[in-house]
């Protein structure tokens, strides 16, 4: 399956064989079949883009592979990394920006690695310093219109790392209006507004670290 974000919206892709196990799985999804014109998938998009709630949409095909290979060639592809930092005292480093709770991740330089871009970009959207990197959590999708206005696809590398609490500064050339720290299940709560990509990167850590948390 490949799974990406559309706004806050889930649009999943998947085989034929899988769809009676996904109907069972997420009876609230829309589902859709491919008929093999990507004119079609640019319908689904548009619905995903211009949509004011949250959806699920399920499309389905007799080769996944193909499907895939069409919905990726609608858009560019760039691939950024970035860091879930948690502190001694389980907290951990979020940034607010245009009016949501994120955490830091930036686009991948050439010739960089995925690991040293990770670092690089929490350091510098952040300023914390003496950074300890672990484990990948995950990678996330989602699109977005970049200022040319074409669309593009974010493909999100995501690492645990661990640094003792200090003082931050928020890269404000970047929009970053204040840089906190926070424990990370509270972004799981209604108290605050933050992406649904973003609580992925959370999920995988907690489980990770075996939390027994009702989500």
């Amino acid at each position: 399956m490949y799974k990406i974000y559309i706004k806050e919206s889930l649009l999943t892709l998947a085989s034929i064989h899988d769809e009676a196990s996904l109907k069972s799985q997420y009876p609230k999804a829309l589902f859709g079949r491919y008929n093999g014109k990507t004119k079609q998938l640019f319908t689904y998009i548009d619905l995903l883009e211009k949509s004011k709630t949250k959806k699920s949409v399920i499309l389905t095909y007799d080769s996944f592979d193909r499907l895939k290979k069409d919905f990726k060639s609608l858009y560019i592809t760039i691939k950024a990394s970035g860091g879930l930092v948690i502190t001694e005292d389980q907290e951990a480093l979020f940034i607010f920006k245009r009016g949501k709770w994120d955490l830091p991740k930036g686009k991948i330089d050439k010739g960089e690695s995925k690991e040293d871009a990770a670092i690089r970009e929490v350091e510098e959207e952040t300023g914390v310093t003496n950074l300890k990197l672990g484990d990948r959590l995950c990678k996330t999708r989602h699109t977005f219109k970049t200022r040319a206005g074409k669309r593009a696809i974010k493909k999100t590398y995501w690492y645990h790392m661990t640094t003792h609490k200090q003082a931050l500064v928020p890269q404000i050339e970047e929009d970053i209006e204040k840089v906190e720290w926070i424990p990370p299940t509270d972004m799981l709560t209604d108290h605050y507004t933050c992406y649904n990509n973003l609580k992925l990167v959370i999920k995988a850590y907690l489980e990770a670290e075996q939390y027994l948390v009702a989500f």
